[in-house]
């Protein structure tokens, strides 16, 4: 776990607010880093009205549902509305009763869109066909239309003759109008306007620029990419391009939980047998940046905000500059298209203003005011009857439940990566016999620390359903209350648990869980308070109070090396870089420190950089930047000016502002440093991802 350590004390870049507590994009010197928040947001789309602009995602079976963020510049983001408090279906699957439930298969993949003077969120419900949601005031109320019909996984499009379409399917893509009063489909108006066999995928998002009709869709067959469809009229014909693939930032696809044939419940139960599955670190697979939307930002630039598996902590949202390229809008710059820089510089705000730096949610809480935050979300409907903010705390009443993942009125928020550390107080004055209550991870398979009360006696657990593992500590809680700990290693897909009976000296338990993605829940990892019986009845209560979440790697102020000298070790050889008297940079062996391996940094502003050796000359490249074209230069104003692109824990990429590729050396021809790498592959060993050593 070095490289997590190491995370602990640095992480991710640039000149970030020193001090800051949690992760935001914003590195505080006109550039941001990807991705934009590290908690899930899965299915964005993007909206501009004016100079807001606002961000819609999928939240499944949680509730509240349909969240929506606001932003002033497309970087830092708040958490402003969601489109309905309790799904409004009767059926016992949305509130997890008699065994029923809607995991991974609620409200999904939403389209925003602004017209009429008013909002629209469309959405589908797994069952229950198309939804839109409608508000005047982008913080609602919002008023719900069940339009029906088998239209999901949406881009909606209000044209200029008033008329209003959905264009969804995957593979074969069809078109159908819409009422204008959301009534539902115009009947007999579907139609097939690219037929299968074009390679064209789905999560679709249109839009008519300068009269023409673009379709952004996204497939994943045989592996991800994303493509752009477009055409003059609704109906086609459309011509189609991919444009961004592979773009994984250095990240592999994590294990996928695989349930075994024939089990009783597709999530589960304790005892099931589960596995998870292989991973080849190398393969770009469906991790890649993918799935989102397009929106011209109030400078002119066009961006995309496209979603990406991020390990265990779920899908998250990448912002991506684009570049008009023969009437396509391209992911990526000039001279490396179809890909995208994880740092580049922040589009300008109309007006000029400085937007407030911070991330979209504030994850403490202390459980003092009338309502939960807004980071909190219930797995499935509550129960409202069974719970309450009573006395500055959280109150659970538990209910009947064989397990976390059936137990009602559980209270979720989404894990907060690369690392992060949770803390709760957990009171137990109020449970029963039978009553388990604690902190959990709810996750195909989950786990969770918590107290169970058999008779008179408490007994602490740790309870992980892969291994179906259990570990029992009897305590006796003198003062009522416990306090308990996750440590959550995101980026390695590890997590383990912690308590204390003092709040001061914590002590772990159980080992450092494996954790994974899954298609099941189709969410990542998820903080849990719950409270249920285990012996299926009534129980008593558990109270929850002062919810804590530090992340230790929030405050990347010191993640570029200014001011030190340092040796760069190339993370696909393990081999460091040395500028060669013959004149080219190179690699040499591991234990060399000679001078001519020591590099320092000229810091050119907005995350800008020179590189240079320590015996004074620059990192100049030559001609068309191929193996060998990166030399040197003792004359500053000739150096090549890069945008140092951090990688955390030290690892990093150098782009070069002038070409938008990068430096590398291939790990296997022998050939010396180039220019024209496009940028990282899943594992961080193509020769381009490096990784900077402090000379003692």
């Amino acid at each position: 776990m070095k490289k997590t350590i190491v995370c602990l004390m640095i992480s991710a870049l640039m000149a970030t607010p020193a001090g800051a507590q949690s992760w935001t994009a914003d590195n505080g010197n006109g550039t941001f880093t990807n991705p934009l928040f590290y908690d899930e947001f899965s299915d964005p789309d993007i909206l501009r009205v004016g100079d807001d602009y606002y961000l819609a995602g999928t939240t499944m079976h949680t509730v509240p549902g349909l969240v929506i963020l606001h932003s002033k510049d497309l970087v830092n983001w708040e958490n402003i509305s969601y489109c309905f408090d309790r799904f409004d279906f009767g059926d016992d699957a949305f509130s997890l009763k008699n065994h029923k439930e809607i995991y991974g298969q609620g409200i999904w993949a939403p389209c925003i869109r602004y017209a009429n003077g008013q909002f629209y969120v469309f959405s589908n419900v797994n069952g229950k066909g198309l939804q839109c949601y409608t508000a005047k005031d982008i913080r609602g109320p919002w008023k719900h239309h069940n339009m029906k019909g088998d239209i999901y996984d949406l881009g909606v499009l209000f044209d200029d003759d008033g008329k209003v379409y959905a264009i969804h399917g995957y593979g074969k893509v069809r078109c159908t109008e819409l009422k204008p009063d959301m009534s539902g489909p115009v009947e007999g108006s579907e139609r097939v306007i690219i037929p299968e066999g074009n390679g064209v995928g789905e999560g679709h998002h249109m839009y008519k620029i300068d009269g023409m009709y673009y379709l952004i869709s996204t497939d994943y067959k045989p592996n991800g990419r994303t493509l752009c469809s477009r055409s003059k009229s609704i109906w086609g014909p459309y011509e189609t391009r991919v444009i961004t693939a592979d773009e994984t930032y250095g990240y592999h696809a994590v294990s996928l939980t695989q349930l075994p044939r024939g089990e009783k419940y597709r999530i589960g139960q304790d005892g099931t047998k589960f596995k998870l599955g292989p991973v080849d670190q190398s393969a770009t697979a469906c991790s890649n940046a993918h799935q989102g939307g397009i929106v011209q930002a109030a400078d002119g630039s066009w961006w995309a905000l496209f979603m990406q598996d991020f390990h265990s902590i779920g899908r998250t949202v990448c912002l991506m500059p684009m570049t008009w390229k023969d009437g396509w809008p391209m992911v990526g710059l000039e001279g490396n298209l179809g890909r995208a820089p994880r740092t580049w510089f922040k589009p300008a705000t109309q007006s000029g203003e400085t937007s407030v730096v911070g991330a979209p949610y504030d994850r403490n809480e202390n459980f003092d005011g009338k309502a939960l935050g807004r980071v909190w979300q219930w797995n499935h409907n509550p129960d409202d009857r069974k719970w309450q903010l009573k006395n500055g705390r959280l109150r659970l009443q538990s209910m009947p439940a064989e397990q976390l993942m059936w137990a009602r009125n559980t209270l979720t928020q989404r894990v907060i990566g690369p690392q992060s550390v949770t803390t709760v107080e957990l009171f137990v004055g109020g449970m029963k016999d039978g009553d388990v209550c604690g902190l959990g991870n709810i996750n195909v398979p989950c786990s969770w620390i918590g107290v169970v009360k058999t008779g008179e006696q408490l007994t602490l657990r740790c309870y992980e359903q892969l291994t179906n593992d259990t570990i029992d500590r009897p305590v006796s809680l003198p003062h009522g209350k416990i306090w308990l700990r996750c440590h959550g290693y995101y980026d390695d897909d590890r997590s383990q648990y912690a308590y204390s009976e003092d709040g001061q000296h914590f002590q772990t338990i159980g080992r450092k869980m494996p954790l994974s993605y899954q298609l099941i829940s189709f969410q990542g990892s998820r903080h849990a308070l719950f409270a249920f019986n285990k012996d299926r009845k009534n129980g008593g209560y558990a109270e929850f109070d002062n919810f804590t979440v530090e992340e230790p790697c929030a405050d990347r102020s010191e993640n570029i090396p200014f001011g030190k000298t340092f040796r760069i070790i190339n993370k696909a050889t393990g081999r460091p870089a040395i500028c060669l008297p013959h004149g080219i940079l190179y690699d040499t062996r591991a234990a060399d420190k000679s001078k001519n391996t020591q590099f320092r940094l000229v810091d050119k502003g907005h995350g800008q950089v020179l590189v240079q050796c320590l015996d004074g000359r620059y990192i100049k490249t030559y001609g068309e930047g191929l193996p060998g074209d990166v030399r040197f230069t003792l004359d500053a104003t000739e150096a090549e000016v890069f945008l140092w692109q951090d990688y955390l824990n030290h690892d990093f990429m150098l782009l070069s502002v002038r070409t938008h590729q990068y430096i590398g050396k291939s790990p296997t021809t022998g050939s010396p440093y180039s220019m024209d790498y496009k940028g990282a592959d899943p594992a961080r060993k193509n020769g381009a991802v490096l990784h900077w050593e402090v000379m003692e």
